[in-house]
C-alpha cells in the first residue's frame, strides 16, 4: 500500500464518529515520552529462559505448543500473503497457546487481535481443552480500507462459535464485555501500548479476575509501565524474550 492510500483512508476512516476519538488518542500517546531505553534494560537483565520455564510446568504441553506453532506460522504467512496486508506481529502465539492448554481456563479475555494469531492459539487450546470462551477487544487498522474486515482474519470459521469480538477499541469493548463476564481466568494484553493504556485495562478487568489469574502482556519494552508493575504486584512476575521484543507474565 502506497503512503498515498494510507493517508487517505486514515483520513477517510477519521470521519467516522466511533473511529475519531481513539485514533486521536492513539495520535496523543506516540507524542509522549516513553523511557524505552530504560525499560529495554530492566527486561533484558530479569528475562529467564521460556523453555526452562514451560518445561518446569508441563514439558508434553510445552512440545505440543511447538508442534502446533510449527504447522500454524506457515499456514497463516500465506493466508496473509494471499490477502496482501500487512497487519502486524503475531505476539508469542507459542506461549498464548501453551499457557491456555496448561491453565483450562473457562473465560479468557485478549485485548489485540489484528490478523488473529494469538486469538487462534487461545480458540485452538480452548477446543482441543474441550470448551471455553474468548472475549477479544480490537481496534481495526485504520490505515487500511475496510479494516474491520481483516479483524481475526487467520481464526478457522469451526473456531468462531465461543469467540466474541469487539471492534471499538478497549474502553468501549470492555463496558461492553465485562456486565456479561463473571469471572476472568486468563488475560492476554497486546493493545494500546502506552502505560495509560496498559493501566485502564488492568484496572477495569480487575473486579472480574478470579483470585491468581494469570496476566500476560507484550511487549513490555515499550515503556516502563510492566517494570513499575511488577515492582507492586502481588503475584509473581516473569519476563521472556521474544526475538528482540519481551513479554510479561503475572501470576505464574
Amino acid at each position: 500500500m502506497s503512503r498515498t492510500e494510507s493517508l487517505r483512508n486514515i483520513a477517510r476512516n477519521a470521519t467516522r464518529p466511533d473511529y475519531l476519538p481513539v485514533m486521536a488518542r492513539k495520535v496523543a500517546a506516540r507524542l509522549r515520552p516513553s523511557h524505552r531505553d530504560a525499560a529495554l534494560r530492566w527486561a533484558a537483565d530479569v528475562a529467564e529462559d521460556l523453555g526452562e520455564f514451560a518445561n518446569s510446568l508441563d514439558a508434553a504441553l510445552w512440545a505440543e505448543a511447538e508442534e502446533w506453532s510449527r504447522e500454524f506460522r506457515p499456514l497463516a504467512r500465506a493466508r496473509l500473503a494471499a490477502l496482501g496486508v500487512e497487519l502486524g506481529g503475531g505476539g508469542h502465539f507459542q506461549l498464548v497457546y501453551f499457557l491456555v492448554r496448561h491453565l483450562k481456563p473457562t473465560v479468557v479475555l485478549e485485548t489485540g487481535v489484528a490478523a488473529g494469531w494469538t486469538s487462534s492459539a487461545i480458540l485452538t487450546a480452548l477446543e482441543r481443552n474441550g470448551g471455553g470462551t474468548l472475549y477479544s477487544s480490537d481496534f481495526p487498522y485504520f490505515r487500511l480500507e475496510e479494516p474491520e474486515r481483516y479483524v481475526g482474519c487467520l481464526v478457522e470459521n469451526r473456531l468462531r462459535a465461543n469467540w466474541h469480538l469487539g471492534l471499538k477499541g478497549d474502553r468501549a469493548n470492555l463496558a461492553e464485555f465485562l456486565p456479561a463476564i463473571d469471572r476472568i481466568d486468563f488475560v492476554h494484553y497486546d493493545s494500546d501500548k502506552t502505560a495509560e493504556g496498559r493501566s485502564y485495562a488492568l484496572e477495569t478487568m480487575a473486579p472480574k479476575l478470579a483470585s491468581g489469574a494469570p496476566v500476560m502482556m507484550d511487549d513490555i519494552d515499550d515503556n516502563t509501565f510492566f517494570r513499575d508493575y511488577a515492582t507492586t504486584a502481588s503475584a509473581r512476575t516473569r519476563v521472556f524474550a521474544r526475538g528482540r521484543k519481551y513479554v510479561g507474565l503475572a501470576g505464574l
